[in-house]
């Protein structure tokens, strides 16, 4: 028996090392990189760009193999660059189809520090098409991934202009982290692709994303992906000093790709939410919260979101107006300048509450309402926002305090002021620009009246 026992246990001991062994030794027999120009030259047929692969490696257990420096370039009619390139790809193989069927079948992706540059010709296609296919569905013949991980992505898209020269880039975001399920390249980047069917879902996280000049921080959300549409919602970011929550999509169906997205912002710092456009900074200050709805197409031109439309309502508390010194001007026309709090800070404000159209690259409000320092003011108008700053509002401002008879009288003879309730009211427009705005008395144009007190 103990002779018995120890015939066994040298088996077992044999049979460890030569398991051992053919861990160490078999990816040395099984040098996948030798395959690696095959690899290359079958990628390149299918998908119709250029790739490039630095090396390949195996591992057994569980079956996995190891790509380094991988990159698919753009096609001849976009500019030099690439469409993706990823530092390492870890491909784990389903065991069953491989030696079962004998098929080699993807069960899950892990992509470290991945580049994904997304750019769109005005004649259509997009740099990820397969130039030489009829269709999309044809460019990557690959079957669906269980589960793909991105760890310290980028992705950066842009338009061509209609000269085909590189336009600006209207959509980034940066340290990304992303897990998705049930992963189908060709369903996702096929025009042709049928509504139905099971989408691609799964989380992701970003550092930073930036749409258009507006940048958010540490955003979490859902996201989903389905015949060139992305959707994520349930997102939460900080934005500026504040919060937002919403939904953002976009749709790269058409022939110019389209967005949408919806907000509801609280305790955003408003003078750096402005500082981030040109001519913004040092306008207006304060905390912003509120609901807005963008969308629009991203044109083919040096300001690919300039066909942006959309609406909401915002409250800003406790700022200053800088370049409108609402009170000064106010108490200029009256010869009255002591509003006690007013008095040391004329451009200061308790609340502005307002509706926004955005339309035309313009922002119009039908009803403003601002509740000042010693001034109230009513009000309505609308700004540019193509770049000439062009202002033209008009409104009827209240001076909040009481005061004696003499003064009163004075004021409303030398500046057409009317009395209510004891108080002055003065109808008014602002004109000019953001930078050099033009302040009058009066109701300005003849058929436009100043909005009514409520």
């Amino acid at each position: 028996m103990p002779a018995e026992r120890w015939r066994i246990r040298i088996v077992l001991g044999v049979g460890a090392i030569l398991l051992a062994a053919l861990i160490i030794v078999a990816p040395a027999l099984l040098t996948v990189d030798r395959y690696r120009p095959r690899v290359i030259s079958y990628l390149q047929q299918e998908t119709g760009h250029q790739v490039e692969i630095g090396r390949m490696a195996l591992t057994l257990f569980p079956p996995t193999i190891h790509i380094e420096q991988f990159g698919v370039k753009n096609p001849p009619i976009f500019p030099a660059g690439y469409v993706v390139q990823v530092g390492r790809i870890d491909a784990e193989l389903n065991v069953g189809a491989l030696f079962r069927q004998r098929r080699v079948i993807v069960k899950s992706l892990v992509l470290e520090e991945p580049v994904l540059h997304l750019t769109s010709d005005p004649d259509g296609p997009w740099n990820f098409e397969n130039p030489q296919a009829t269709t999309s569905e044809n460019a990557l013949p690959l079957p669906p991934t269980s589960t793909v991980q991105i760890k310290r992505g980028h992705v950066i898209a842009s338009n061509l202009l209609p000269s085909d020269a590189q336009g600006p880039i209207f959509f980034e975001a940066h340290d990304v982290s992303c897990e998705l399920q049930h992963v189908n390249l060709v369903r996702i980047l096929s025009r042709s692709a049928a509504p139905s069917g099971r989408h691609t879902e799964g989380t992701l996280k970003a550092g930073l994303l930036r749409l258009g000049a507006v940048e958010v921080s540490n955003l979490e959300s859902k996201v989903g992906m389905h015949a060139r549409r992305v959707t994520f919602t349930e997102v939460k970011a900080a934005v500026y000093g504040g919060n937002a929550v919403g939904d953002l999509s976009f749709d790269l169906s058409g022939k110019t790709p389209r967005f949408e997205t919806t907000a509801r912002l609280s305790g955003v710092n408003l003078a750096r939410l402005l500082a981030a456009f040109p001519s913004g900074g040092g306008k207006i200050s304060g905390k912003m919260e509120g609901e807005l709805k963008l969308a629009g197409e991203i044109v083919y031109s040096l300001h690919p979101l300039a066909e942006i439309h959309g609406a909401g309502h915002v409250t800003v508390r406790n700022g200053q107006m800088a370049s409108i010194k609402l009170n000064a001007n106010l108490m200029k026309l009256a010869h009255f300048n002591d509003l006690g709090p007013a008095r040391d800070e004329p451009s200061s404000f308790k609340m502005i509450s307002t509706d926004l159209e955005l339309s035309n690259q313009r922002i119009s409000s039908k009803v403003i309402d601002i509740d000042g320092y010693g001034v109230d003011v009513d009000g309505s108008g609308s700004v540019s926002v193509s770049g000439s700053d062009e202002l033209n509002y008009r409104g009827l401002a209240e001076i909040t305090t009481k005061e004696g008879f003499f003064t009163n009288t004075i004021a409303r003879l030398f500046s057409g002021a009317t009395l209510k309730d004891g108080r002055l009211q003065f109808p008014f427009r602002i004109r000019g620009t953001i930078d050099n705005p033009v302040f009058s008395k009066g109701k300005g144009d003849k058929d436009v009246d100043a909005p009514k007190r409520r």
